[in-house]
């Protein structure tokens, strides 16, 4: 194959050779608004590395809702943020954080990876400097941290994607291309939450509560808890998803539409609307109860709907337990009864992204095969504004979608270079 500057899409270059400029799907502050508009492919200049980076050529990129707010510009406007803090000066965003791919150069200071590595990307990025990092504590919560793809410019949405060399992981062989782009970002997402927060980790035997069981987020919780020997009980809102779940694992499911009592809680002065709400709160907890084939309620309750949610989660999170959130789908005023909080000693616990242990630990569960990736549908470069329009408008099929980027056809485990 000639070296040229510029590959077309699904035209694998020589291994290590780096063109000049690469295709990328191109996001714009003026262009700011419905993803279809927001993306457009572009030919931009390949970025050159830090001496901690390394440049992966992208096989195949998944798709998240956090590029939807890129191309809307809200609730931030990434380009403005990043030029703000002179962390990256680009007048436009490349977004995309989830990816497989192949390693085709590498900075001065990288000794994990190198070139020719079929590898997966996890989406945590931090500053190696920071006093934080340093000293061995947890880099999530160093002011650093910032998410690849989206709070970072770059992604994978791109031929070429430059990454912080420690986000390279190995590529289960076994999954295709796409495959191995679908689970990461929602996986180690959930597993931190499930596994992160000790001593409020999965054990087994656990009843594990798990809202929107059938989505990105709830479809690894659901797997994450079976490897470790718990008990997943999903919340759906429609029985058609059940089986679904119950395929990756999970005990059984709550359909949330036989119930009417979410959103928030009424204040404890008004008896009578109190009253019914926390009937519908027990009603749901028996529902639970009838799922496992006993009175137990579940140690840890996997959140993220946030206001509708988080008082009956709270209540039916059994005594010493957790719930656990890492976002808020239905809204960000969670009213909490605090006497089911201090008296039943329970916790409620925020979670974000992954550290690298925690990244790495879900990685090693894919590869050895514990983690369907719950692939929904593999679409082309071009489409990659439709997918996100999906995400906005709320018509994306079950499970994960990703795009192709430089594998030449679906189907591919790996390519000859």
């Amino acid at each position: 194959m000639s070296r040229k500057q510029i590959y077309e899409i699904g035209e694998v270059p020589p291994i290590g050779h780096v063109p000049s400029q690469m295709y990328a799907q191109v996001i714009r502050a003026e262009r700011f608004g419905e993803p279809k508009r927001a993306f457009k492919v572009e030919k931009v200049d390949v970025p050159e590395l830090r001496p901690d980076e390394a440049l992966v050529h992208v096989m195949a990129a998944g798709i998240n809702f956090n590029n939807v707010w890129a191309a809307l510009g809200s609730p931030v406007n990434v380009i403005a943020a990043r030029q703000k803090a002179k962390s990256d000066m680009a007048d436009f965003h490349i977004g995309g954080s989830d990816a497989s791919g192949i390693v085709y150069a590498v900075g001065r200071d990288v000794k994990n990876v190198k070139v020719g590595d079929r590898v997966v990307i996890h989406c945590g990025t931090w500053d190696r400097d920071c006093p934080a990092v340093r000293a061995g504590e947890d880099p999530m919560y160093d002011p650093s941290f910032k998410i690849w793809g989206y709070e970072t410019n770059w992604g994978s949405f791109a031929q070429f994607t430059r990454v912080q060399a420690h986000q390279c992981m190995p590529k289960a062989k076994h999954l295709t291309w796409e495959e191995a782009a679908a689970p990461t970002l929602v996986g180690a997402t959930a597993y931190r939450m499930l596994m992160g927060w000790a001593p409020h980790t999965v054990r087994p035997n656990d009843v594990v509560l798990i809202w929107g069981a059938s989505g990105g987020l709830g479809s690894m919780a659901i797997q994450i808890v079976k490897a470790e020997g718990g008990i997943p009980v999903g919340v759906v809102g429609d029985d058609r998803k059940i089986d679904f779940c119950m395929k990756l694992g999970a005990k059984g499911c709550v359909n949330r539409k036989k119930f009417n009592h979410w959103g928030m809680m009424p204040h404890w002065k008004d008896t009578e609307a109190y009253n019914k709400w926390v009937a519908g709160c027990r009603a749901f907890g028996k529902a639970i109860w009838d799922i496992v084939g006993e009175r137990r309620n579940p140690r840890i309750v996997f959140e993220h709907p946030g206001e509708d949610t988080v008082p009956t989660s709270i209540f039916v999170c059994d005594t010493g337990g957790m719930v656990v959130i890492c976002a808020g789908t239905t809204g960000y005023n969670a009213v909490v009864d605090l006497r089911y909080l201090w008296m039943r000693q329970k916790r409620f616990q925020g979670s974000h992204f992954a550290n690298d242990e925690q990244s790495y630990a879900f990685n090693q569960l894919v590869i050895e095969g514990k983690i369907d990736p719950c692939l929904a549908k593999t679409y082309r470069f071009e489409e990659i504004p439709e997918t996100h329009q999906a995400l906005y408008e709320n018509r994306a099929p079950e499970g994960k979608m990703v795009a192709l980027v430089g594998a030449p056809k679906p189907g591919l485990k790996d390519i000859d270079l």
